[in-house]
C-alpha cells in the first residue's frame, strides 16, 4: 500500500481546499453574529434613549411603577429572540461544519477501503486472514462513528428542544410579571 506522489498531492489538496472551506464558514458564523450584535447594540441604543426620555418625564410612582412594568416584558422577548438568532447562527454554522467534515470522513473512508482493495488484490497467499482483520478493524471504526456521531445528532436535538422550551418558559414567566405588576 503505497501512494503515488500525484495521490499525495491529490489528498493534499484537498485537504487544504477542506480547511479554508471549514475556515471561510466560520467567518461567515461570525460576521453574521457581528451583524447581529451590531444591530442589537444600535437598537439598545435607541431605546434607551427613549426609555430614558419617558422616565424623565414622569410625574409620580404609580406612572413609574407602570412604566417599569411596560418596559419588563419586551426586554425578556427581546433577550430570547436575542438568543434564538445567537442560537441558529451558531447551529447553522455547525451544521455546514458537520456536513462537510462528513463529505470528508465519507471520501476518506472510500480511499482507504479502495487501499485495502488493492492491498487484497496484491497479497500474497496466506495473509487472507490479515487482510479480514483490517477490514474487520475498519468496519468496526466506521461502525462506531456512525454511532457517536448519531449519538452526538441525538444530543443535539435535545438540547434544542430544551433550548426552546426554557425560552419558552422564561417568555411566559415575565409576561406573568410583568401583567401582575400592572395590575397591582
Amino acid at each position: 500500500m503505497s501512494f503515488t506522489p500525484e495521490q499525495l498531492v491529490a489528498a493534499h489538496k484537498s485537504n487544504v481546499e477542506t480547511l479554508f472551506g471549514l475556515t471561510q464558514k466560520a467567518f461567515e458564523g461570525m460576521e453574521k453574529l457581528v451583524e447581529l450584535n451590531m444591530q442589537v447594540a444600535r437598537t439598545s441604543l435607541n431605546e434607551m434613549a427613549e426609555t430614558t426620555v419617558a422616565a424623565l418625564s414622569v410625574k409620580d410612582a404609580q406612572e413609574l411603577v407602570s412604566l417599569q412594568a411596560s418596559l419588563l416584558q419586551p426586554t425578556a422577548e427581546k433577550a430570547a429572540a436575542y438568543s434564538r438568532h445567537v442560537y441558529d447562527i451558531v447551529a447553522g454554522t455547525g451544521a455546514e461544519v458537520t456536513k462537510a467534515t462528513e463529505a470528508q470522513m465519507a471520501d476518506s473512508q472510500k480511499k482507504v477501503l479502495a487501499l485495502v482493495d488493492n492491498a487484497v488484490k496484491n497479497a500474497p497467499a496466506g495473509t487472507e486472514n490479515a487482510v479480514a482483520l483490517v477490514k474487520s478493524a475498519i468496519t468496526a471504526a466506521n461502525n462506531a462513528y456512525e454511532s457517536a456521531h448519531k449519538a452526538a445528532k441525538q444530543a443535539a436535538e435535545v438540547a434544542e428542544a430544551n433550548f426552546q422550551a426554557v425560552t419558552t418558559t422564561a417568555v411566559k414567566a415575565t409576561q406573568s410579571a410583568a401583567k401582575g405588576k400592572r395590575a397591582a
